[in-house]
């Protein structure tokens, strides 16, 4: 009869033998979860209130993009009935509308698609001031600001002035 000799293989418990598959992961760092930092819930605006935020929002920008329309014969804008049209070739028509039954305002963007903006108030947390807190209007899934995204992809900037008298 013919031997065959057996391999035997030990346990070794110790952290030489605890590497992963690749050389560099002997202690491999557990990974940490994407920091997010937008806020997940509109503030607590009366009807009165939201009418006068998205007013002076949406006036703000038709008096922006009159001033871009001067500049570029091919940007038109037209604002009626709570409804604003922005024809900004080559990107194609945005829309924008107040929706006063969930005090948002909406945008169809044909770059970014369709989002939906909620008023925050940021900086008013119980570490602050009462009354301190500055707004903005905040696409909540991803904490995009209305102004950001119209920067981005009109050139426009339509930043809230926090400073200026309310």
């Amino acid at each position: 009869s013919v031997s065959v000799p057996r391999l035997v293989r030990s346990f070794h418990p110790s952290s030489a033998y605890g590497k992963g598959i690749s050389p560099e992961s002997s202690d491999p760092q557990p990974k940490s979860p994407p920091a997010t930092e937008h806020v997940a819930e509109p503030a607590s605006i009366s009807t009165e209130e939201y009418h006068e935020l998205s007013d002076a929002y949406i006036d703000k920008l038709v008096n922006k993009l009159e001033q871009l329309q001067e500049e570029r014969e091919d940007v038109d804008c037209d604002y009626s009935a709570g409804v604003l049209n922005i024809s900004f070739p080559p990107a194609g028509t945005y829309v924008l509308n107040k929706q006063p039954p969930n005090k948002q305002i909406w945008l169809s963007s044909p770059t970014s698609g369709p989002k939906r903006f909620d008023y925050v108030v940021s900086g008013e947390s119980m570490h602050e001031k009462e009354g301190c807190g500055s707004g903005d209007w905040v696409y909540l899934r991803d904490g995009t600001t209305l102004s950001e995204l119209i920067r981005k992809e009109l050139s426009v900037d339509v930043t809230v002035d926090h400073d200026a008298p309310q």
